[in-house]
């Protein structure tokens, strides 16, 4: 497929992508005005790329029209749109995230059924886990799902920091099925069950939240269940065995971290450009100081690369690492060239500025680093 990733090769992005993200910044600045304008959406010329690129089946197998990439092949698509556009890079996360899950954990019809659409482009997958009271962990989950008498299930509840919503076609939404059975210091608990649920299904309405500091072309917002009857069909994983479905997330060795890289990349660049038009190239500290940005940047990338290696003793944690590492260090980078622009990187609406944001964003995402921190604390307790 066209962009299709395979191998160690670093991928480019397909030219109908790479010129709507890019030339000349188009995606940035108008996922800036439609964030200030109050949608909060993506730039659709630029979503409507990355639908037709091709990109959107790396993580899913070749029999089902995807590019059959793996965990280091999502890592550096990623990576290479965060690079110029980081919200449309976590809604393409999500996307592969979602993929990946009912690769996983799906049957054979619903393998059939779902993925060659969502390898195509013709369906935007989302991620819908939180909810206000729920905690990073998932443990506290406010919306249902009860079992009907003709084995259906009506959902009720709502869901909060959804990415892509409103614009994704389909949503893997986490929901209580039965009574919670907490173990240890994991991630959601028994008593949980996942649905893959349409965009048009009856009882199901999605909504922009608040607005963002960061990821503002993200779509990030509300998913609402009010009544939404689905059959069993559209069940994903054991009934109440959510738990073991989100516990092989983090095996998978597909990271947010590669997000972080993209965006201390795009920070870097700004950097070097900033100082190559000003001729301040020739100054031994200004290339040093450029070289040290770039040396911590190769060291989050590397995290990251080994993440998707999942060739460690413990793929999961190095999965955290992965992101607590890369997300902090494209913070401090950010930080660093902020600095560097001086008056030039304060201006409102500044590209730094929107950089920042983003990296401090990803932070916040599931797994939280705190919640990172803690599950990578509970392997040293047992």
């Amino acid at each position: 497929m066209p962009g299709a990733v395979r191998g160690g090769v670093r991928p480019q992005l397909p030219e109908a992508l790479r010129v709507r993200l890019s030339a000349p910044a188009a995606s940035i600045a108008s996922a800036a005005s439609a964030a200030s304008a109050g949608t909060g959406g993506p730039d659709p010329a630029a979503l409507a790329a990355l639908r037709g690129s091709g990109l959107l089946g790396t993580a899913v197998a070749a029999r089902y029209g995807g590019a059959g990439g793996d965990a280091a092949a999502v890592n550096r698509v990623v990576e290479e749109i965060a690079a110029v556009d980081a919200s449309l890079a976590i809604i393409a996360f999500q996307h592969f995230a979602v993929c990946a899950r009912i690769a996983e954990w799906g049957t054979g019809d619903q393998q059939r059924r779902w993925l060659p659409r969502l390898a195509d482009g013709t369906w935007l997958a989302a991620s819908a886990w939180s909810e206000s009271g729920a905690g990073a962990a998932k443990r506290n989950l406010a919306t249902t799902g009860e079992r009907l008498p003709d084995g259906r299930w009506r959902l009720d509840g709502a869901k909060t920091f959804t990415t892509g919503a409103g614009v994704a076609d389909v949503y893997l939404v986490l929901v209580r099925t039965g009574p919670p059975v907490v173990a240890g210091e994991g991630y959601g608990a028994d008593g949980q069950t996942f649905f893959v649920i349409g965009a048009g299904t009856a009882g199901l309405a999605a909504d922009l939240g608040p607005d963002l500091a960061g990821m503002r072309g993200s779509a990030t917002g509300l998913l609402a269940l009010d009544g939404c009857v689905v059959p069993d069909g559209d069940r994903l994983g054991p009934d109440g065995g959510a738990a073991t479905v989100i516990a092989g997330v983090r095996e998978s060795g597909a990271s947010l971290g590669a997000v972080s890289v993209g965006i201390a990349r795009a920070a870097l660049e700004l950097a070097v450009r900033h100082a190559r038009e000003r001729g301040l190239l020739a100054l031994p500290t200004v290339r040093h100081r450029l070289v040290d940005l770039g040396t911590r940047l190769e060291a989050a990338r590397a995290v990251v690369a080994a993440a998707g290696a999942r060739d460690s003793a413990d793929p999961g944690l190095t999965t955290l690492h992965s992101k607590l590492h890369a997300s902090t260090a494209a913070e401090e980078i950010c930080l660093d060239v902020a600095r560097m622009l001086g008056s030039a990187g304060y201006r409102e609406g500044a590209r730094i500025g929107e950089l920042l944001a983003d990296a401090r964003g990803i932070a916040f995402m599931g797994p939280t680093n705190d919640l990172c921190r803690d599950l990578v604390a509970a392997s040293w307790t047992g």
